[in-house]
């Protein structure tokens, strides 16, 4: 009566060794079947993301609350569009973040909606530092 290997695995925490992202990439892992996006953010895109007045999103939250103090450089979302739930694309758009073509939303570099249909900001899944360069998703 004990689920099998393929339903265990599929909810199962994954470790992620961040070392061989360079600065400024993003990198797709999967997780629970979802596309993880994780992104090596440059000193630039963090100040860009946290010189936005959170008043004006659509959906109001701080840089600071969709990263793990200490590690802003990297941000962990789950790749897919909280409008209709298509896969963004990393890097495109007005906002270097993420960029929906399918209906043109467009996300900054925090994974913030910034323009277009979708009502939320991409999801920031359940994630520790395990190292300062391995993370568990999950």
């Amino acid at each position: 009566m004990n689920p099998d290997a393929s339903t265990i695995a599929a909810g199962a925490p994954i470790e992620v060794d961040l070392s061989p992202v360079a600065e400024g990439q993003d990198i797709k892992v999967f997780w629970r079947g979802k596309p993880i996006y994780i992104s090596h953010r440059t000193k630039k895109q963090i100040e860009e993301a946290r010189a936005v007045n959170v008043a004006s999103l659509p959906d109001p939250q701080s840089d600071e609350a969709r990263v793990k103090s200490g590690h802003d450089q990297w941000l962990v979302v789950i790749g897919i569009c909280t409008h209709l739930g298509c896969i963004p694309i990393a890097h495109e758009g007005n906002y270097d973040g993420f960029f929906c073509p399918c209906h043109g939303s467009q996300y900054d570099t925090s994974g913030r909606i910034r323009q277009g249909p979708a009502p939320a900001n991409l999801a920031v899944p359940p994630y520790q530092f395990v190292s300062d360069t391995k993370i568990q998703i999950g």
